[in-house]
């Protein structure tokens, strides 16, 4: 399937013990802000594609080591709404407050599901261990113990890290000014660790939580080929076919995956520092994404792989069979009872989430459930007048139904400022979201697709990236694993796409999903509703 298989072969596949530890297993989570499926482990010579010019030496280090996810998705492709089923491990639409982005509630407080979630950070913190994490949480912090749990004494600047690295070196970019600039970064993260496992009790198990930003925008243009050697052009025989293949788009995604290089670089000062203090086998050590690529057609904020399916690794010696690729589908709603599980915790109740343990244990994977289930409501309030684009859908290893609820409005948001008479210009769009389709990110690609908008050479990518979509999208992924090809209206996958569909609604309607109801994510207590001037579709 990939490169490291070879790898895998050479690390042998000894059945991980199913003894329970003699004791209680540190859990380290790496947890990066808007990355997708991007490292090196994910090549593939019979579907070339970005993660072919990358490098990630340490998720490679921890998938050879542990297992590979190879169809990991998030539950809700926006920040708020994916973290916050990670933390209570239910699907997102159940949060309440935390459905959305910024977690709004225009109602009684005292209604809001959220409050019925404690979540797995204070469950093992009632189980004695001590918890905590570095730098983006996103959501009500006191799920993690509060604020006084953010240990980043030592900064923050690795969160805007080509920025941070190209203010360092000036007009000095020398392979040895970069490396020094660099080098005090990757410090700040493991001074952070340290000031976090300072304030653990003698033998005391810790869970702890590495969140930068990156790469989340903004970053730095230029930056992937200055900072990490990834030539642009090298993309142009992998770009996905929604994404112009123009130096302006190239260069942004090379400037991305440098970003999501950062961040694997940065990991390692985590792991060197259990390595050094003798805890790295004693530790339940997972690395993910909170969703795909921002500023991009079809990445956040949509239920295409671009924007839900993320990187994933898992490892723990003697309990995690090593050298096992997941080729299932699997969610990152999992992981809250598979922390709790490996603490030797039972799962806090409503957890949709299923416990991963006894299939990476054996390397069966025979029970898993095989499906993930994604979503979105409200993503950038201003983008369509205060109204969300609903959207459920059902990924299996063969094929994506998507549901739009209201496929009258517009996936992305509308053209707002477009239509003023002084427009935005190219670098205002480059560096404003809200100033038009608010639901894409800000960036180089956004500026430049929105420019070209009427360009009919790019008038296929425009319709992909930012047209009406249907009331119900399905595609076949081994023929279509871009997800371009709509076959919704093909006769011939009728009774797969019928069987899905049921899947789908079935869950929906056994989690009493608000969205079944009709319109109740477009009111208060989820949304405040149309804005004056503004029309209800």
């Amino acid at each position: 399937m990939n490169r490291l298989l070879v790898l895998f072969a050479l690390i042998g596949t000894s059945l991980a013990s199913h003894a329970a530890p003699d004791k209680k297993p540190n859990i380290v989570f790496l947890f990066a802000d808007d990355l997708g499926r991007y490292a090196s482990a994910y090549s593939d010579p019979q579907r070339p594609s970005a993660n072919d010019i990358v490098s990630t030496p340490v998720f490679d280090r921890i998938a050879g080591e542990g297992a590979l996810g190879w169809n990991v998705f998030v539950s809700a492709p926006s920040c708020s709404p994916s973290r916050a089923a990670l933390i209570s491990g239910r699907h997102f639409f159940r949060n309440g407050s935390h459905s959305q982005l910024h977690s709004p509630w225009h109602g009684n407080r005292a209604e809001d599901p959220w409050n019925e979630v404690k979540g797995f950070g204070l469950l093992l913190q009632e189980a004695g261990y001590h918890i905590g994490w570095s730098h983006k949480m996103h959501i009500a912090e006191d799920r993690m113990g509060g604020k006084q749990n953010n240990f980043r004494s030592a900064g923050g600047k690795v969160n805007q890290f080509s920025q941070n690295v190209s203010r360092a070196i000036g007009e000095d970019d020398s392979k040895a000014s970069i490396k020094k600039a660099k080098q005090q970064l990757y410090d700040e993260c493991r001074k952070n660790f340290r000031s976090f496992l300072s304030k653990r009790k003698p033998g005391q198990p810790f869970y702890y939580s590495f969140h930068p930003t990156n790469p989340h925008r903004k970053w730095t243009k230029g930056s992937g080929k200055k900072l990490w050697g990834l030539n642009p052009d090298a993309l142009a025989k992998v770009m996905p076919p929604f994404l112009p293949n123009v130096p302006e788009v190239r260069e942004d995604l090379a400037d991305y995956l440098g970003e999501g290089m950062a961040f694997d670089r940065s990991c390692q000062e985590i792991i060197s520092e259990l390595e050094s203090l003798g805890e790295l086998d004693n530790t339940l050590l997972v690395i993910s994404g909170d969703h795909g690529a921002p500023g991009f057609p079809r990445g956040k904020t949509n239920c295409y792989d671009f924007g839900a399916r993320v990187l994933f690794a898992a490892r723990w010696p003697g309990y995690i069979e090593s050298g096992q690729v997941i080729s299932k589908p699997i969610s990152l709603i999992d992981l809250a009872p598979t922390f709790l599980a490996a603490a030797g915790l039972q799962p806090e109740n409503g957890m949709n989430g299923q416990d991963l343990l006894p299939s990476l244990s054996k390397g069966d994977h025979s029970q898993l459930r095989g499906w993930a289930l994604i979503g979105r409501e409200t993503h950038v309030n201003t983008a369509r007048g205060g109204l969300p684009y609903p959207t459920r859908a059902l990924r299996t290893e063969d094929y994506l139904l998507i549901m739009n609820f209201a496929p009258d409005r517009a996936p992305m948001g509308e053209p707002l400022k477009l239509n003023d008479p002084n427009p935005p210009s190219y670098q205002q769009l480059e560096n404003s979201t809200r100033l038009a389709f608010g639901d894409i990110d800000a960036g180089p690609t956004k500026a430049w697709m929105v420019t070209n908008r009427n360009n009919p050479k790019y008038a296929r990518h425009w319709a992909l990236g930012f047209g009406p979509r249907p009331a119900e999208e399905f595609y076949d992924l081994t023929s279509d694993p871009h997800q371009v090809n709509n076959l919704a209206n093909n006769k011939a996958y009728d009774a797969i796409r019928e069987g899905l569909r049921g899947l789908l609604v079935d869950e929906l309607r056994r989690n009493k999903d608000p969205r079944l109801n009709g319109d109740t994510f477009d009111k208060p207590p989820y949304n405040k509703g149309t804005r004056p001037g503004q029309t209800r579709r």
